[in-house]
Parts: structure tokens; sequence; C-alpha cells
């Protein structure tokens, strides 16, 4: 959210003052339901009646981090198979009956998980049930239908990453990031175990992971709570449950010291990416989990809006950047990176912006953030936390991204408290302690010409690397 000005008055500032008269409680979820069917299918139910409409989720604690070397990317190729038929119903026939009833329907993969979701008027809701309770385990696997969707993933691959000099930086990063962690296979996976992936290896993932055991079904709107867990069990509740090992560790390996890449592809401009490893809230014994929201403070310093440090120092001040960002995920399910990226304005170069941001954490490092800082970054986060509940999507992500990477909604009411206790002291603790060169590893673009004739497309991606079908 970038903060405006009105008359000469910061809409930042203003909205510090508005948001000091909305008490807490104001700020805090409305009530959330939550049952487990006797199959190990958990139900979470979130009312919200200003519309009569409701979103239904169903998420799986699968993605590619569950992936071992060979298949990446099995995951989402499962996920675009889902839309290819069950025993009831034919291919497209899952999109055709919720488009005509006037709703909208899609799916997304990520490192952590797999979702797929609809938009519904509200007595709609039993037809999206009874759907998504098909295809979980009465899933069809053609042959045919498997042979032309591998080639629209392998040429979505080639359009969302091959041909995004920005996407390929950030693969071969993460690939040197991490030794042995699963978060270094990309989510669309290696082209060559695209390719190679069978028709078998696809059963055994949809047989393993496609459980009610292993599922979340999330379900945010104009609903009766009692009423969508008797829909919930009538659909999903006579479905057999799976016997589902759980994920082996895959712990990364410590690092021993900064490691860099170079990468040489044809783009227009440089691009530097810079990663220190660090937790998040679910690695974080409890009481250490405020370290996860001092480094998300951390980011927000760094890179919330136009009066955040890297726009005013690096962008606007020295002119050293056209672009520059931070970010930091602490919802993550293992430990992930503090990330840092951003591309040199001209007449500078990509050594210029790094050490304009190694300059920036040693700040961090050394002095406490201001007070103002602080202030701006926590009524950011306030103001986020009440416009996010504008939408039922995104209240319906937030229930089942923190169920499925094992953390629990509860963490939703907890996230803004927890940011305002956060003090420049801990921010200043986390920076020492995390972004050190130890945990650092360094991408740098250095643009090859781009030859006539040879695209370079940006299509959208969903936040964080998901692959949306």
């Amino acid at each position: 959210m970038n903060a405006s000005v009105m008359n000469g008055f910061s809409g930042l500032r203003w909205l510090a003052i508005v948001l000091a008269f909305v008490p807490v409680a104001a700020c805090s979820a409305v009530k959330v339901h939550e049952y487990t069917l006797e199959n190990g299918m958990k139900v979470v139910v979130k009312e919200d009646h200003r519309a009569p409409v409701v979103v239904s989720q169903v998420w799986y604690k699968v993605g590619s981090s569950y992936e071992h070397e060979g298949i990446s990317g099995i995951s989402h190729m499962l996920e675009h198979m889902m839309f290819q038929g069950t025993r009831k119903y034919g291919p497209g026939e899952f999109s055709r009956i919720i488009a005509e009833q006037g709703g909208r329907e899609n799916a997304f993969t990520g490192a952590d998980y797999t979702a797929y979701f609809e938009t519904l008027e509200k007595n709609r809701l039993p037809i999206a049930l009874e759907l998504e309770a098909d295809r979980m385990r009465n899933l069809v696997l053609d042959p045919k239908e498997y042979a032309k969707e591998k080639e629209v993933v392998l040429e979505e691959r080639r359009m969302r990453t091959d041909d995004r000099p920005h996407a390929k930086t950030r693969e071969y990063f993460m690939a040197v990031a991490y030794t042995n962690g699963p978060y270094r296979n990309p989510v669309i996976g290696w082209p060559a175990d695209v390719a190679n992936l069978t028709l078998e290896d696809l059963k055994a993932w949809y047989k393993r992971w496609y459980a009610p055991n292993n599922a979340t079904l999330v379900v945010v709107g104009d609903v009766d709570p009692g009423k969508v867990i008797k829909l919930a069990r009538h659909w999903f509740g006579p479905l057999e449950p799976s016997q589902i090992p759980p994920p082996k560790p895959r712990t990364e390996v410590e690092q021993l010291g900064e490691r860099q890449l170079k990468v040489e592809t044809p783009a227009k401009l440089p691009f530097l990416m810079m990663g220190y490893k660090v937790p998040v809230l679910a690695s974080l014994p409890d009481d250490r989990q405020w370290e996860a929201y001092a480094l998300t403070v951390l980011a927000g310093i760094l890179d919330g809006g136009e009066s955040a440090r890297l726009a005013t120092r690096l962008i606007r001040g020295t002119q050293v950047a056209a672009s520059a960002g931070a970010g930091y995920d602490l919802y993550d399910r293992l430990p992930t990176l503090f990330m840092f990226s951003g591309t040199p304005s001209q007449g500078h170069d990509l050594a210029e912006l790094e050490q304009a941001l190694r300059k920036e954490i040693e700040n961090l490092q050394q002095q406490l953030a201001s007070v103002e800082e602080l202030e701006r970054v926590k009524t950011q986060v306030t103001a986020d936390a009440i416009y996010e509940r504008d939408s039922m999507f995104y209240q319906a992500m937030q229930i089942g991204l923190l169920e499925t990477v094992g953390l629990g909604w509860q963490y939703l009411d907890q996230y803004v408290e927890r940011i305002r206790q956060v003090t420049a002291e801990q921010v200043r603790e986390v920076a020492k302690k995390y972004l050190v060169a130890e945990h650092l590893t360094i991408a740098r673009l250095h643009p090859l010409p781009i030859k006539e004739g040879q695209r370079q497309v940006a299509p959208a991606i969903a936040p964080g690397g998901d692959h949306v079908r």
C-alpha cells in the first residue's frame, strides 16, 4: 500500500489517526467454526453476510516441496489433470458446470500446497462441494488428455520461466541457495522432469496425497456454519481416507559461506537478487516466534510503500536503483529466504546497487529503527488486515494457507497484535542474527543481446511463485 498525500497531509498519518480510534476487537476476525469429519477431513467455516456469495476452497497438503528428485512439477501437473474428468463427469465438465451456475473456479499450486476454489451465489454451494468431492477420489487419468495437458504445461513453462529473464534468474538462484532443501526445485518443475513424467507417476501421486485426511475444506461467505458442515459430511464424509506417511524432514544443510551466481541470458536490463536464510513461524519454538514478526517488520521498514527506506534512499535519494524491493513470508512451511531484488538505474551498475543494499542492511544492524518507522509499518499492517477482510476469497486463502502449513487459522487473530509488540531492539537483533554472509546467496543477471524475433513475455503469475492453471 502506497502512502498518498492529501492537501499536504500524509494519507498514512491520517490513517494512523483513524485506526487509533478503532478498537482492537474490531480488527479481530469474525468467529470461525471448525469441524473434523470421521475420515479426517477438516472443515473450516467463516461467516461473512455482506453479500449473498460463498467462496469454497479445498486445500491439499502437497506441493513442490513434497516432491523428490526426478518428479519435480508433478503436483502442478496433477492440478491441471484435475480438470480433465472423473468417472461421472467428462473432461472440462467441472468448469462448464460452475460457469453455468454463474460462478468462477480455478486452482493453484505452490511449494507447500495445492488448492482448488469456486466463487458462487450462496445457494449453489452444494454443487461445488459435490464436484470437489467427486474429483478427490474419482479422477480419471486418460492418456490422450494427459498428452495434451503435458504440452500445455511445457508451453506454460516456456512462457512463464524460459522467456522471462527475472523468472529464469530466480529459478537458478533458488537451486543455488538451497543445497538439499526442497525449495530448490521450481513449482512448475525442471523441463526434463516434466517431459518424462508418466501417467503412472501421476496415478501414484494422486492416490497418495488426494485424500480427505490430507485436505482442508474452507468456506467463507453468506452461509450457516451448521448447514455447511452437514453438506460437507454428506459429500466428503463417505470418502475413504488414505495411509499418508509424514514427509521426510529434508532439513537444509548448514551454509558455510556466501554463495554467488552469475546468470547470462537475453534481457533488456541487469537484475540483482540477494537472499538470506531465515526461520519462519512453523520452524521457531514458541518463545522465539517473535523473530518471525520482527523479520516481517524489518521487511516493512525496507519496502513498505513510498515512505520505506529502499524507495526514499535508493530510488528517489541516491537514484542508484530503478527498482528495489525486499520481502519475507513468515507463513512458509519450512525455513525460507529474506529476499532483496532490484535493477540499477541508468548510469549505475549491479555492484553499486548491491553495495547500496548491503549498506541498508548494515544500518539496520547498527542503528535502531525510528519510532516513526515502526509506527508506519504497524499502522500499515493493521490497515491491510482490515482491508483484506473485504475479500471473502482472501479470507479463505489466509485460513487455508495457515491450516495447510501446520499453523492453524488461529494465527490470523494473533497477527496484528504480535506485529504491534515488535520493538526496534528486536528488529536490530534479527538483522544482526540472520542477515549475515554465512546465510547469503547472490544472483546477478548480466543481459545478453535479445535476438531479432526472440520473445520475452510477462504473463501473470500468482504471488510467491505459485502457478495458476
